[in-house]
């Protein structure tokens, strides 16, 4: 049975750090969504990895979108997410999904979660909460050299 297609992104408020992602155009590439929200620990001890995957593997085709699905009314203002995501740092792309519209595509239940979607747009590795740190970057790591096995290079 094949991967399921993952969800494209659905009722986004906003973007920050960079324009509108669309998993269509990013066929081709390895996408790991990050659902979290700033108030969440879990979510701020799983940050420093995602973000260490980002830089080390974005040259190699890597792109990690966070999703921010808010727990408390507070962390719907975009000024208080815009500032969270200064201080912590953050610099890949952030949806608003104010109104959980991605979260429920994904059936998501967890922050924080992470879903590893391949070249072909499907969800092949996932993992809620905390730890599992290895088993996904290892993931990471075997898409991006079957994606680079694919091409030749």
């Amino acid at each position: 049975m094949p991967a399921p297609v993952a969800p494209e992104f659905q009722g986004i408020g906003r973007w920050l750090n960079g324009p509108p992602q669309r998993l269509a155009d990013l066929r081709g590439k390895v996408v790991l969504v990050e659902f979290w929200t700033y108030s969440c620990i879990n979510c701020l001890h799983v940050l420093p990895h995602v973000q260490q995957w980002h830089a080390k593997y974005r040259d190699q085709g890597l792109v990690v979108v966070g999703v921010h699905t808010p727990e408390y009314e507070e962390e719907k203002n975009l000024g208080n997410l815009q500032a969270a995501v200064h201080r912590l740092g953050i610099t890949y792309p952030v949806a608003q999904d104010n109104d959980s519209r991605t979260w429920d595509a994904y059936g998501n239940q967890f922050w924080p979660a992470l879903y590893l979607v391949d070249q072909d747009g499907r969800i092949v590795h996932q993992h809620f909460g905390e730890g599992g740190y290895a088993a996904t970057e290892d993931a990471i790591r075997r898409l991006l050299a079957a994606g680079r096995a694919h091409r030749g290079a």
